[in-house]
């Protein structure tokens, strides 16, 4: 084991910033070419563009927790600032910020998730970096 953590310390280090920006795109952290996805929030196996290995992944409930911060401090302040303005019914809040929350998590969740993905890969956390570190 100290080997192998050995032979990552000794690598180039992965920038950080531009992984998580080509994983939050829905690309490979590595080339950038391929795609991350290969379903909604599936992550692929491995790169079909570079072939670099993805399945080390452990994002599991990081995303969602996120998703679930920013959109409820996004649309909680805007939830008062229109009953404030406005005065709309009940009915009417539930329907617009109910909707306009779930459409919210459901275009950031893949953003979050691949951007989580990209910072794994460039930290090498949870195995990423290993392989490439058997293969020297």
């Amino acid at each position: 084991m100290t080997q192998i953590t050995a032979a990552v310390a000794g690598q180039e280090e992965r920038p950080t910033k531009q992984a998580m920006i080509r994983g939050a795109l829905g690309r490979c952290p590595s080339c950038g070419e391929g795609k991350l996805f290969t379903r909604y929030l599936k992550i692929a196996d491995e790169c079909p563009h570079c072939g670099e290995v993805l399945h080390h992944q452990r994002a599991d409930d990081g995303p969602a927790y996120l998703t679930v911060l920013i959109v409820s401090h996004v649309a909680a302040p805007l939830l008062l600032a229109c009953y404030m303005a406005w005065r709309l019914s009940p009915m009417a809040m539930i329907a617009i910020f109910g909707f306009g929350s779930i459409a919210a998590s459901l275009v950031l969740l893949p953003r979050i998730k691949g951007a989580m993905v990209g910072m794994q890969w460039a930290r090498r956390m949870h195995g990423f970096g290993i392989i490439e570190a058997r293969r020297s």
